[in-house]
Parts: structure tokens; C-alpha cells; sequence
């Protein structure tokens, strides 16, 4: 007789009669679910992409590819077109302060107070338009109603699409009359501080660096306040509640969900607003608000010239190769002062993220 697949074991009860019970039978370890050697399913084969989403995911890598190819050729072309003006440059591009290129032949120009004058309108400007920005935004945000936030904010958002020449003519005909008494005042009872002494230009002048920095503000600041409104809003709504249910006041549940929430796009809309105020859609603004002076001195009340404004003023030059090639240099100047900007952006961006 063959043994059984299950075994009975017999067992008593009260009234003497015998029972069994029945085990299931023993599963040897190899043969277990789960164990080492127990058998594997085979591996299933991975789904296979429709055609539209191959499609998709090669114009979407074409598109970034070409992007960053296309950079690299602009770069590639101003240092090619600029190296014959560097060769016959007379000075050090870098440290000269002068600018000369009438003569193709005896040509002596270099980018320091540009760079210099750059940065400081540049600064100026982000020092005011980053908390006003900050404080509209947080302003349509958490404070004011949604009848109220909704127009403002479309205001807003059609100043940021205004062009740079509106600007320049409003500072130059409106602000700048506006504010010079304004500015003559700080310039006499602050002359001790250097940033605010004296500039190289006459007192009367209405266009330096501290009129075009507030325009320039004036400008970026729909950018800044626009992409910083819709960080705002992206804020996690139970982050939000959870505060309020703690018992937190509005301002704890700003400073405690929103700015931190927050931070990181606010200051990528500052960089890029930065970047505005760096490049050449500033342009025809600067060049009306500042006028030429002699070395730039770190005074505010100083007068000058920005890469953009130089380059603009002085299209009429561009009649021969070497001297265009002295203004391509100074625009792949400018081309890497905002590469550099954005990249400490981006570091910033990713310290804040971790």
C-alpha cells in the first residue's frame, strides 16, 4: 500500500472514541516559495514604447540638444570674430579703463569700467527691486483678495512684456527730473560715504548710476514679482492649514511654509531678472539715462557706460573688422558675465533645494 500524501494522527476524546487529524503534508525548504532555491518566474520583458512617445522623446532631445548647440556657436562666433581685435590691441583688455578703436591701427581699448559700471547699475537695481518683489508677491498671495489679486496680477504681467525704450524715455523725460532734487540732496549730505560722494560727472547731470539703478528696478521688478507670485501660489495647501490649526498668525505661516517653500524660485526670478538688467534689452534705456564721464570712481553719482549701451551707441564704428571686433569682444564679455551669473543661480538654487 503507498503511503498517503497526508498523514492521520489519532487522538482521544471523552467519550473513548478515537479521532484523527489531518496534517497537511511537508513542503522540503528547496521546494518553498521565497527560498533561495525555489524556482524564479522569467523576467518579463520591458513594454514597448508607442511610436508617438518615441517620437516625442526624440523632438523633445533634439530640442534641448540644439538649444545648447546653438549657445556653443554663438560663443564659438564672437571668440572667432574677436581675437583679431584683441591681437591688435595696445593694452591689457582686462585692466584698461580707455576705449579707442577709431584707428584700426594704433587701437587701445579695454573693459574694466564697463564691467565695472555694469555691475553697478546691475546691483543697484536688484538691492531695490528684490523686496518690493518680494513683498507685492507675498501681498497677492496671502493678503489680498482674489477680486483684487486677479488684476493686479494681470497688470503686472503686462508691465514685464513693456519694452526697455518706454523705460528709458519715462526715466530719462519724467523720473529723472522727478528725482533730482532728491538726488542732489543725498550727494550733499551723504558726500562722506563713498559710494554716495561725489561723481565724475556735474552735479546737474540727471543721468547716473543712481537714476538709471532705480529705472532698471522699475523694470526687472514685473519679472521678479510675476515668477515669484506663482512660486507663492504653488505652496502646499495642508502645509498651510497645518500652521493655522497649530495656532500660527499669518506672518508665522508665511515665514514658516511659504518663504521656505518658496525661496528657491524667488531667487531664480531675481537671476533672471538680473539678467535683464545685464543684457542687451536694456540697451537703448541705458544709454539715454548715463552719460559719459571719466573713470568710473564706485560713486553712485557717477556717469558711464554698460557692454549694452556702449555697443548700441557706437553701432556707427562696426565699419571695419578690427574695430567691430573690439565691441564683439566686449559682448563675449558679457555673454560670460551671464553665464556666471546663472550658474551661481543655480548653485544657490540647488544649497537651497538640499
Amino acid at each position: 500500500m503507498s503511503e498517503s500524501s497526508s498523514t492521520r494522527t489519532p487522538t482521544g476524546d471523552p467519550g473513548g472514541r478515537s479521532s484523527s487529524v489531518t496534517t497537511p503534508p511537508e513542503v522540503p525548504i528547496s521546494e518553498q516559495p521565497g527560498s533561495p532555491a525555489a524556482p524564479q518566474p522569467p523576467a518579463s520583458e520591458k513594454p514597448k514604447k508607442r511610436p508617438g512617445d518615441r517620437i516625442f522623446q526624440n523632438l523633445t532631445t533634439g530640442a534641448g540638444v540644439f538649444v545648447v548647440a546653438l549657445i556653443g556657436l554663438i560663443g564659438l562666433f564672437l571668440l572667432i570674430q574677436a581675437i583679431p581685435a584683441l591681437q591688435a590691441d595696445n593694452v591689457n583688455f582686462l585692466t584698461n579703463h580707455g576705449w579707442s578703436t577709431n584707428d584700426p591701427a594704433n587701437m587701445s581699448f579695454g573693459i574694466l569700467d564697463l564691467l565695472e559700471v555694469t555691475v553697478a547699475t546691475s546691483v543697484v537695481a536688484l538691492i531695490i527691486a528684490m523686496p518690493v518683489s518680494l513683498g507685492i508677491a507675498l501681498f497677492l498671495t496671502q493678503y489680498a483678495p482674489k477680486r483684487l489679486a486677479r488684476p493686479f496680477a494681470y497688470v503686472i504681467d503686462l508691465l514685464a512684456a513693456v519694452p526697455s525704450i518706454i523705460f528709458g524715455l519715462w526715466g530719462i523725460l519724467v523720473f529723472a527730473p522727478a528725482i533730482e532734487p532728491f538726488s542732489q540732496w543725498i550727494n550733499d549730505t551723504f558726500s562722506w560715504f563713498p559710494l554716495l560722494a561725489p561723481g565724475n560727472v556735474a552735479p546737474s547731470v540727471r543721468g547716473t548710476i543712481f537714476t538709471a539703478g532705480i529705472v532698471l528696478a522699475v523694470m526687472i521688478l514685473p519679472i521678479i514679482t510675476s515668477l515669484s507670485r506663482e512660486v507663492f501660489e504653488r505652496t502646499p495647501t495642508p502645509h498651510m492649514e497645518g500652521a493655522l490649526a497649530l495656532g500660527a498668525t499669518r506672518w508665522e505661516v508665511i515665514r514658516t511654509t511659504v518663504l521656505p517653500f518658496g525661496k528657491a524660485g524667488y531667487i531664480g526670478a531675481s537671476m533672471l531678472g538680473l539678467g535683464r538688467a545685464l543684457g542687451e534689452t536694456i540697451a537703448l534705456a541705458v544709454i539715454l539715462l548715463i552719460p559719459q564721464g571719466k573713470n568710473f570712481d564706485w560713486s553712485l553719482f557717477d556717469g558711464g557706460a554698460t557692454f549694452a549701451s556702449k555697443i548700441a551707441a557706437n553701432y556707427s564704428e562696426f565699419n571695419n573688422e578690427i574695430s567691430a571686433g573690439a565691441y564683439i569682444a566686449a559682448g563675449l564679455v558679457l555673454f560670460v558675465l551671464t553665464f556666471l551669473v546663472n550658474f551661481a543661480a543655480r548653485s544657490v538654487i540647488g544649497k537651497k533645494g538640499d
